[in-house]
């Protein structure tokens, strides 16, 4: 049984694109700038930003937070992107999910201009995505496909399952597991809270994904000898004996799962390092299209 190791992978990823970037700057160019938009005090979405910021640091690329108040009305937020949209100092932003009730979060990120768009999440970019164009590729997925790439897990004409079908996870996901190319080229089920006998399916996949948000709720029995285990699943759990009063744990019974699983992918250190390593990538890829398109 192989170990998905994303906190190894992710590091290999910054060291990579650091080195790139220091490239750059020796021949005179401007490094990469990320913004991060969030509003209120959300605490798991303050400590995601910071990372954020942290990583942004650490790779020698420059990060603004923006911080708004709970109470910021949906023109004010509205207003700020149309800053940072016309702001040719910023390369890509993010605006950090959930946000208020007050603020209606598809027309925010319908605001955000597609080539800053370095979450991948406005519908020019998802379209590009489906229709196998260039583009910016939603951070969670493309770290998967990155994980499955530098771990040489063969997914041609192999059963994947994505369970949830999420914009961010899930249905990209789908999209690009059955995508031409490598990784690819394999046959996809999508199931969601609807499907009739999930297990039935489960056990017949040889990669499963799971974003379904379910602490332990892919079981050893629902997987096949030798599947590939991707757990997408991030849920704070209490657990008094932890110093912070919770634990993470992901979608899979780990403990039991492993023991079947060719491949594996642990919570915490799988797949959520992934995603700040490919937030930085598709930083780096804005920065490089700003460049050409600017001649700067």
């Amino acid at each position: 049984m192989t170990i998905l190791d994303g906190k190894k992978v992710s590091n290999d990823i910054k060291n990579e694109i650091k080195a790139e970037g220091e490239k750059r700057k020796a021949k005179g160019e401007k490094g990469p700038h990320l913004a991060a938009v969030i509003v209120g005090n959300d605490g798991a979405s303050l400590t995601y930003v910071g990372s954020k910021v942290r990583a942004c640091e650490r790779v020698g690329f420059e990060s603004t937070m923006v911080r708004l108040s709970n109470t910021t009305s949906e023109v004010e937020l509205l207003d700020k992107i149309d800053e940072l949209n016309n702001n040719p100092d910023i390369d890509g932003f993010i605006i950090q999910l959930p946000l208020p009730d007050q603020i209606d979060t598809q027309k925010v990120l319908m605001a955000v201009h597609p080539d800053k768009d370095v979450d991948g999440f406005h519908p020019m970019n998802f379209g590009k995505m489906a229709l196998d164009m260039s583009t910016f590729i939603p951070a969670t997925p493309f770290g998967i496909l990155e994980l499955l790439d530098r771990y040489n897990v063969d997914t041609k004409g192999k059963h994947t399952v994505v369970i949830g079908r999420s914009h961010i996870v899930g249905r990209p996901m789908s999209i690009l597991m059955g995508r031409k190319g490598f990784p690819g080229n394999s046959t996809v089920t999508l199931t969601h809270s609807h499907t009739k006998n999930i297990t039935q399916i489960t056990s017949q996949a040889d990669i499963i994904i799971s974003a379904l948000g379910v602490p332990n709720f892919l079981k050893a029995e629902m997987v096949k000898d030798d599947a590939v285990i991707i757990d997408v699943g991030i849920t704070r759990v209490p657990d008094d004996t932890k110093e912070r009063g919770y634990r993470i744990t992901g979608d899979v019974d780990f403990e039991n799962v492993s023991k079947k699983a060719s491949h594996i992918t642990p919570v915490p250190g799988g797949v959520g390092p992934m995603t700040i390593a490919m937030l930085l990538k598709n930083t780096l890829l804005a920065r490089e299209r700003h460049r050409k398109s600017n001649k700067n």
